[in-house]
C-alpha cells in the first residue's frame, strides 16, 4: 500500500516537471523524507500533502489512486484564475486563440449539395450531391 502511495507521488512530480529536491523543497521536508516518501518507506502526512496541493499535486490521485478531475498544473490554474477574472470579449478572443491553435484534422470528408462550382483552375463540377475528400498538410514537429 504504501509502495503505491509512493509511486503515485514520484509521478506526480514527474508531471509536474520537479525533480526530488524542489519537491522536498516546497513541502517542507529534507530530500531524504522525500525519498522515504517515494519509495513506500514511509506515509506523508496531511500538511506535506496540503503544501504539494497548492501547485498542483492532486492529492486524491496520490492517496487513493483514482484520478480529481480538478487537479491543475500551476500554469492550467493561473489561465483558469485569469479567464474567470476576464470581462467576456477577453474570454471570446481567448477561446478564439487557443481554438486557432489547435491541431486541425488532417483529413476531413463532407458532402455538399449544389448547382455548379468551380474547384481551382478550370475544374467545373456541376449539379447534384458530390463527396469531397479534403487532405491538410500535417504539422510538422
Amino acid at each position: 500500500m504504501n509502495v503505491d502511495i509512493g509511486e503515485r507521488l514520484k509521478e506526480e512530480r514527474g508531471r509536474l516537471e520537479m525533480n526530488q529536491t524542489q519537491f522536498a523543497a516546497i513541502a517542507g521536508v529534507g530530500k531524504t523524507t522525500q525519498i522515504n516518501y517515494e519509495s513506500g518507506n514511509r506515509l506523508p502526512d496531511a500538511g506535506y500533502l496540503a503544501a504539494l496541493a497548492k501547485i498542483g499535486l492532486d492529492v486524491q490521485y496520490v492517496v487513493t489512486g483514482v484520478r480529481s478531475s480538478v487537479a491543475l498544473t500551476p500554469d492550467e490554474r493561473e489561465l483558469v484564475e485569469r479567464f474567470r477574472a476576464a470581462p467576456l470579449s477577453v474570454k471570446s478572443a481567448a477561446i478564439g486563440a487557443l481554438s486557432a491553435g489547435a491541431n486541425p484534422p488532417t483529413s476531413s470528408k463532407f458532402s455538399i449539395d449544389f448547382g455548379q462550382a468551380t474547384i481551382g483552375q478550370n475544374n467545373t463540377v456541376s449539379g447534384g450531391k458530390h463527396k469531397f475528400s479534403v487532405t491538410t498538410p500535417s504539422k510538422k514537429k
